[in-house]
């Protein structure tokens, strides 16, 4: 289904050279700001006291994140837990406080707006934990990315694998250079909307990998480049059908989804807009400047070898 046809093939790699210049400082600025700044990491990572309370109704999230907030949490996270009447408090580490003295602190200013509210349970998250979290993250990642390396090897060629791998590794380094130069908290759940990304990203690759084999097959007397712009011509109606309803969704839980779905929600609108850039000027050519031809992708059949057959010899 193509809502949108289009008759002349875009040229996208006449311009692939200053796309790719943008991209490396794009890339070369999100590691600078990575590495002077650093991720704002959340208490899963860093530690912290959890908090479970319980109001006899439904409970106020914003004016519980407003009274966080005037008591020095601004970070806190605030959530519905089970049912609309629990609320899952986490706060980070603060100095000179326990989790004693912290979740006193809390309930006070809590039982100040609402009298009736419960304590249920106070837990401390120690670092330990938050280390353990972050080394089965990484972990997780350095998965994603071998095995996106193995299936590009197996499905195409290795000059396809490492354009595709450098694509992605692009989409996730930007990713977490938005979240480090803005200080945007960074939680397990925008780790799981970053390896999310790795995979829409992938995906889009493949698509035009895919599509760039079948119009070698197809078109014998076309240049390399022609091939590549004629590839991704011919998928844009896809991108813009798939990406933007994709967008949509993502649209809505960032709109309406609240505070706990905030950075998730925009984790992944930065990681489609980059997703759909690096497939087409980043992935698309890299494989370009590496070099990919026809018969990397289109092998001729063997010869045949029997000595009766009058075509032996001839190839197929």
């Amino acid at each position: 289904m193509e809502f949108f046809r289009f008759r002349k093939d875009i040229p996208f790699m006449r311009h692939a050279l200053i796309f790719n210049a943008i991209s490396l400082l794009t890339f070369a600025a999100a590691v600078f700001f990575l590495l002077h700044r650093g991720l704002h990491l959340s208490v899963e990572f860093t530690g912290g006291t959890v908090v479970e309370v319980q109001y006899p109704g439904a409970a106020p999230l914003e004016p519980v994140r407003g009274t966080l907030n005037k008591l020095g949490y601004p970070d806190a996270q605030v959530q519905n837990f089970g049912t609309s009447r629990d609320v899952l408090i986490r706060l980070p580490l603060k100095q000179g406080y326990t989790s004693a003295q912290q979740s006193d602190q809390v309930m006070g200013a809590l039982k100040g707006q609402d009298p009736q509210v419960q304590l249920q349970r106070v837990e401390f998250v120690g670092p330990q934990v938050g280390k353990e979290l972050a080394t089965d993250g990484l972990m997780a990642l350095a998965c994603v990315v071998i095995g996106i390396v193995i299936y590009l090897s197996f499905r195409f060629e290795w000059k396809y694998a490492v354009a595709g791998v450098i694509a992605n590794l692009h989409d996730v380094i930007i990713i977490l250079g938005f979240f480090a130069f803005f200080q945007w908290e960074f939680s397990l759940s925008v780790l799981a909307a970053v390896l999310a990304v790795l995979g829409y990203s992938v995906n889009e690759s493949v698509v035009i990998f895919d599509r760039i084999r079948e119009t070698f097959r197809r078109e014998r007397k076309m240049t390399v480049i022609e091939v590549i712009n004629h590839a991704i011509t011919s998928t844009m109606s896809r991108t813009i059908i798939t990406h933007g309803c994709t967008q949509m969704m993502v649209l809505s839980m960032f709109l309406f989804g609240g505070p706990t779905l905030h950075y998730f929600a925009l984790a992944l609108t930065v990681g489609i807009l980059f997703g759909i850039y690096s497939s087409v000027f980043v992935a698309a050519a890299l494989a370009m400047w590496l070099g990919v031809k026809r018969e990397d992708l289109v092998k001729d059949k063997k010869e045949r070898t029997d000595p009766d057959d009058p075509n032996a010899g001839a190839q197929v």
